[in-house]
């Protein structure tokens, strides 16, 4: 049995957490590979609306097991908080959830290092969320992290004073005030205890062996490819590889053991924070799509920015983590439009291209739009789709090479369109 992938093919926030709730009945296991609290997974159905942060989207599901991958950051905080208000919701998270015991933990003097990082950037600073991530990936390659199995050592809280005053240096030399953090740790190691309730695994044996038995594997990505740290607009990226390849670093599992690749993608474009948006809208059409979307970030609250498809970038994350079937997300935002415009290519220092830029601030890239009718027509997913959002979908298949297998219209799990979807 080979391990699907689901991941998202822009700057996140493209609606994976619905769609992986839509499929879970198709798989016996949904597993995060990387990322952690910055993510913010919404699903609503049953008239209520659920945000995730580190859990998989999966929970709701009876019979599907979910795990927190070793790439995956942990904020015993957020996921205590999380886990409370899934109980509260009548959800049994201590039977459907299992934790890698090599997913590392955001201190939080992470998180004051995260702050330190970005005041001193200035104007310069890369929009981070501010929640510990990339220092505790600094501290994961650094070979100075914490994880979740060194819970179950004797020598814990040695370790977790070791790093915490290892931090402390590093922001009293950044000049950064670090009153408050004796509450924060209380808080933090309240919360420890309450995570040590858990069920710690060897996550890497353990998908392995139910892959041998046969058993349905997804892997649910965070944020979106375009923010990878290797092929992300770096520098404004995250700090993990959102792309397929870190699912087989983020749960232990081999290159051949990847099946079908969802690549999930809105039927518009949206990033949070800064770096290059080459279509992206400054006027009132894209103030029009960021309050018909509801813009706004799950995680965060903050407005994200918005402008039109950009299928030069579409293709390339197509082709980074070898997409076999995608999925198009928020196509009920363009319901009022007159006109639809798609970036086909890029003009760069004065010459047209298909290919994403080594850097985008440093070159001039004017995208060169096509415009595309549009459908003008409040859309249901029992009825027929209207033909001019039918040409939208040929036209992405046409220029990408690859089916659009799911169609969501609309935020509720019920409001979804399965065209030709294939699973294991």
């Amino acid at each position: 049995m080979q391990v699907d992938v689901l991941l998202g093919l822009q700057w996140g926030d493209e609606g994976k957490g619905k769609i992986v709730d839509v499929l879970t009945p198709n798989y016996d296991i949904i597993a995060r590979f990387q990322g952690g609290p910055n993510a913010g997974h919404t699903l609503e159905f049953d008239g209520k609306k659920h945000v995730l942060h580190t859990i998989p989207s999966g929970i709701f599901h009876e019979k599907t097991m979910n795990i927190i991958g070793n790439g995956v950051v942990i904020d015993p905080i957020v996921l205590r908080k999380e886990i409370l208000g899934l109980v509260g919701n009548d959800v049994p998270v201590s039977d459907r959830l299992k934790v890698s015991r090599k997913a590392h933990l955001i201190m939080p003097t992470h998180c004051l290092l995260d702050r330190a990082s970005e005041t001193a950037k200035g104007k310069d600073k890369i929009g981070s969320t501010l929640k510990g991530i990339g220092p505790t990936y600094m501290d994961k390659t650094g070979r100075n992290g914490l994880r979740i199995g060194d819970l179950e050592r004797a020598d814990f809280t040695k370790r977790y004073d070791a790093l915490r005053d290892k931090h402390v240096q590093m922001l009293e030399r950044l000049d950064f005030d670090i009153e408050g953090l004796e509450a924060m740790e209380n808080d933090w190691m309240e919360a420890m205890e309450y995570i040590r309730q858990l069920n710690f695994i060897n996550s890497e044996y353990y998908i392995n062996e139910k892959l041998k038995n046969e058993k349905r594997v997804l892997a649910e990505g965070a944020q979106g490819s375009l923010l990878d740290i290797d092929f992300g607009s770096y520098p404004y990226v995250t700090s993990s590889n959102t792309v397929c390849a870190g699912a087989c670093t983020g749960l232990g599992i081999a290159p051949s053991s990847i099946g079908e690749v969802y690549g999930i993608f809105k039927a518009y474009c949206t990033r949070v924070g800064s770096g290059p948006f080459p279509t992206e809208l400054l006027d009132e059409t894209g103030q029009k799509l960021r309050d018909e979307g509801n813009e706004y970030g799950s995680t965060t609250g903050r407005p994200r920015r918005c402008g039109w498809l950009d299928v030069v970038a579409l293709n390339y994350a197509t082709m980074l983590n070898g997409v076999t079937q995608l999925i198009m997300t928020k196509a009920d935002v363009l319901n009022s439009f007159d006109t639809i415009e798609v970036c086909k290519q890029y003009k760069v220092d004065g010459k047209r291209s298909e290919e994403l830029p080594f850097y985008y601030e440093s070159s001039e890239v004017e995208p060169k739009m096509e415009s595309l009718k549009g459908w003008k027509k409040e859309l249901d997913h029992t009825q027929e789709l209207p033909a001019e959002l039918e040409d939208y979908i040929d036209y992405i298949e046409t220029e990408t090479g690859c089916p659009i297998s799911i169609v969501s219209l609309g935020p509720d799990r019920t409001q979804t369109l399965v065209r030709d979807l294939h699973t294991v």
